[in-house]
């Protein structure tokens, strides 16, 4: 009997050691897996730092005067964003609109310069305001870029790092996941995000959200709170679209937006219902535009689109990501289901007749600057009218925009038709430079202007 109760005492305590042993194996290899997570951050972080820079942008604006209703200051502004160096000479994207207003833009590295060579004036190269993205060049050479991932490929979920100068801390970086893969703000707007539970703050603007590999999935934009601070809902432009303003900013200084003339939609299960569709496999054509490249190639509104190129389609996300991987002019194949076939139709992308941009081609500095108004103009003549209606057929057209301009108040758009200035008609760059050159400085002037098939004035004040 107490060779029993002692075989049993030490199996007892053998038990209790073994569980011990194992539960002290589990910790270990608990702070073990923490501490090589922890480890592959910092050096995560360390790496992708060398390629986000900060970025200080001043300008003129107005203020208003919260004592004084209805009074307004034009006073100086200084805003501070962030941004990703993309070349190793010194090309680096931001968002448009912490540089749009700006007269002068720093850029300090990060890195082992020195504090005199870690700071650099900026170039703008260009902007577009509808992407949030901007082009500037510093004059440096050896940079480190950071590599631009698919953002196709983003899955929800997936944990994701954001980096930048939240509230002017440079240096930044925050951790937090995928919330969603292809975000849109309402219906009407053609413009797609990635979602991101990652803490970002003002001044995080400009910076990359990137994988655990360290590659820019996205650029962070913007934030939606009621603090003004972060509260996990963040946004930010998908890499394929910054790789595609990157690469027509850098060599046309302005993003050509193509397009295959059609209008097209997710499949819900409503819709897949009502048309015997698949709800996960294509995207169907609402709409095809006449005389579009989609119509002359034969599409039909009721298509299923499934693939381009053999890249399969799931949502109109997809759709709209894909045409960021083409040209103006590339020819593509859409697989297309019809009437429960499926058939192949060639399609040639081609660039959007609506946008504006489009004219800016058409300038250059030297001959249609027009400093008072820091644009570049160009006289309307029969080409433009065409692919132009005008209400007045007479004028000059807001091509591009050359830097800050010498007045302030209300603001010019890409693709206005200037009439007149101060109640004189202008018909030609010359005669715009002539006008604006007969008013005082000290006086404001008065633009009649045509946007959109509407007149309207818009009035402007010396600086």
């Amino acid at each position: 009997m107490k060779h029993l109760m002692a075989l049993v005492a030490a199996s007892i305590v053998f038990s209790m050691t073994t569980e011990s042993r194992l539960e002290a194996q589990s910790r270990s290899r608990a702070a073990q897996s923490l501490a090589e997570l922890s480890d592959s951050l910092r050096d995560l972080s360390a790496s992708v730092s060398l390629s986000v820079v900060q970025v200080t942008a001043s300008g003129y604006g107005i203020d208003s005067d919260e004592q004084h209703a209805g009074v307004s200051i034009f006073a100086r502004q200084r805003s501070t964003g962030s941004g990703i160096i993309v070349s190793d000479d010194g090309y680096i994207m931001t968002n448009a609109h912490v540089v749009d207003t700006a007269r002068a833009i720093r850029v300090k590295l990060n890195g082992q310069r020195s504090a005199q060579s870690s700071v650099f004036d900026a170039k703008l190269i260009g902007m577009d305001s509808a992407l949030d993205l901007a082009l500037l060049k510093v004059d440096a050479q050896g940079l480190k870029p950071l590599p631009l991932g698919s953002s196709m490929d983003v899955k929800q979920g997936q944990i994701v790092l954001a980096f930048g100068s939240p509230l002017g801390m440079e240096n930044s970086v925050s951790m937090g996941v995928v919330s969603a893969v292809s975000r849109q703000l309402s219906e009407d707007d053609p413009r797609i995000f990635i979602q991101t539970d990652t803490p970002i703050n003002p001044g995080n603007s400009g910076g990359p959200l990137v994988d655990v590999n360290g590659r820019v999935i996205g650029i962070n934009t913007f934030i939606f709170s009621q603090s003004g601070g972060s509260e996990g809902i963040g946004f930010a432009i998908p890499s394929n679209v910054a790789r595609y303003a990157y690469t027509s900013l850098r060599r046309d200084g302005h993003v050509h937006r193509g397009q295959l003339g059609i209008n097209a939609r997710t499949i819900t299960p409503a819709l897949a219902i009502a048309f015997n569709l698949n709800p996960d496999n294509g995207v169907l054509v609402e709409d095809v535009l006449p005389d579009g490249p989609a119509d002359k190639a034969k599409v039909h509104v009721g298509d299923v689109i499934l693939s381009i190129n053999d890249m399969p389609l799931h949502t109109v996300r997809d759709l709209s990501l894909m045409l960021y991987e083409f040209v103006i002019g590339n020819t593509i194949t859409l697989q297309v289901q019809r009437d429960g076939k499926k058939l192949p139709i060639d399609v040639t992308v081609t660039e959007k007749q609506n946008d504006p941009v489009r004219f800016a081609d058409l300038v250059s500095p030297d001959k249609n600057l027009i400093t008072a108004l820091a644009i570049l103009g160009v006289t309307i003549d029969a080409k433009i009218r065409d692919l132009l209606p005008l209400r007045i057929d007479k004028g000059v057209l807001v091509a591009a925009f050359a830097g800050p301009p010498l007045y302030f108040g209300d603001q010019l758009h890409q693709g206005d038709v200037i009439h007149a200035v101060n109640g004189h008609s202008v018909s030609s760059v010359e005669e715009l430079r002539t006008q604006l050159n007969n008013v005082k400085h000290s006086q404001p002037i008065v633009l009649q202007v045509e946007r959109n098939a509407s007149l309207s004035f818009l009035v402007m004040e010396g600086n």
